[in-house]
């Protein structure tokens, strides 16, 4: 053996593994960060879910640099959760054991964020929601480190409905049906007990498979019953059926729902000629009412040859949130990639004025201030037209 060639090209080694460890390092030698998008990209939902996939896309676009400036390589992941509380769990299972995943943007239906999120609390992983609306999002102990949101709540939500059908629409008797989902008779419940408060009569209070189609037995009762509104906590493919069934039956009670009614697909289910007197409550600033947003419209329409759904700009707000929340806590942690705990724990300190209006939250993971709208139903989604943006405080803020 020739020693002092062995001994040549040890120092050779040595000196090349230290110039690596004392920060000569690239962009690749710093490794991947994953953000995940998770909503449904399949199924009755998949325009709402691709929206929100879409926004968060472009936000990356913009705001990547946070990280890769630093050294890191940013990959997003669309995860499909066909709207279905079993697929969302068995994707965040499969998820949490991917160590280069330290955040997740979504879900789109409460029912499937609020068991998939008590996955990623096991591992610590961060979720921050462009549209679940179900208090159970943000109340629960179980998930209260990791679960965030963007958006109002129903429990606001409600009321704010209700305020208006007593107020606006002079409501003395009503109906109110859901669709049995965790969003469904969450808002459903809200308004019910708002208008009670209110003195209104509820005639009924009944909710309906998600996957019925045939609401004649509840628009027969009706027909008889003439309530001043029938209320509708769900989503619109089937509020766009009760609404054309109820105009079929000559029921001429005002229609109403929650922001699950807020899609541009409202109007073609039920038909733009049975569209009067409709109504819907929803958290999604309609973008002509937003003005930071103008800009990520037309971008978003050149780009994906398409107009924004209701929650394309939340998407896009929630994906900033979780890039600069890694951002600061790689800073944090001396320009190293951070651990999910660090992640989760800088979401709850991230400010900035975003698409949607301020950005920051309470100690639940609560957005500190969120708008609820009201929207009265056009012929064409273009049509529409907002009656009222009402600022609310989280409750318990």
């Amino acid at each position: 053996m020739n020693h002092k060639r062995t001994r040549l090209a040890l120092i050779a080694g040595i000196a090349a593994a230290g110039l690596f460890g004392l920060g000569s390092a690239s962009a690749a030698d710093k490794g991947t960060i994953k953000i995940v998008t998770h909503s449904p990209l399949s199924g009755p939902n998949s325009p709402s879910g691709e929206s929100i996939k879409l926004g968060a896309q472009l936000a990356l676009e913009d705001y990547g640099k946070l990280l890769t400036s630093q050294g890191f390589k940013v990959q997003l992941q669309p995860e499909d959760d066909q709207a279905n509380p079993n697929v969302g769990v068995a994707n965040a299972n499969r998820l949490i054991n991917d160590p280069d995943i330290l955040a997740v943007v979504g879900h789109y239906n409460s029912g499937v964020f609020i068991p998939s999120s008590e996955v990623y609390a096991k591992a610590n992983l961060v979720a921050v929601s462009p549209a679940n609306t179900n208090p159970q999002v943000t109340d629960r102990e179980s998930t209260r480190a990791i679960a965030n949101r963007i958006c109002g709540r129903d429990d606001v939500q409600g009321p704010v409905g209700a305020d208006f059908a007593v107020k606006d629409l002079k409501a003395k008797k009503v109906y109110v049906i859901n669709d049995k989902t965790a969003y469904g008779a969450g808002v459903a419940d809200a308004f019910e007990a708002a208008v009670k408060k209110a003195g209104v009569k509820v005639m009924l209070a009944s909710g309906v498979d998600d996957k019925e189609t045939d609401f004649s037995s509840v628009l027969n009762r009706a027909a008889i019953d003439k309530p001043d509104i029938i209320y509708f906590g769900g989503y619109y493919q089937q509020g766009g059926l009760l609404l054309k069934q109820m105009r079929q039956k000559k029921v001429g009670a005002v229609f109403m729902g929650g922001d699950g009614l807020d899609s541009g697909d409202l109007q073609k289910i039920a038909g733009s000629e049975n569209v009067t007197k409709a109504y819907f409550t929803t958290l999604g600033v309609p973008l002509s009412k937003l003005p930071a947003a103008k800009k990520f419209a037309e971008v978003y329409k050149t780009k994906f040859n398409k107009d924004p759904e209701a929650y394309s700009a939340y998407g896009y707000d929630s994906m900033r949130v979780v890039l600069q929340a890694i951002a600061d806590s790689a800073k944090a942690n001396g320009g190293n990639k951070p651990s999910r705990e660090q992640v989760a724990a800088a979401v709850r300190k991230v400010k900035f004025d975003g698409l949607t209006g301020k950005i920051s939250f309470n100690s639940r993971g609560d957005i500190e201030v969120a708008k609820y709208v009201v929207v009265g139903v056009g012929p064409t989604p273009d049509k529409n037209d907002v009656k009222s943006i009402i600022e609310k405080k989280a409750p318990n803020s």
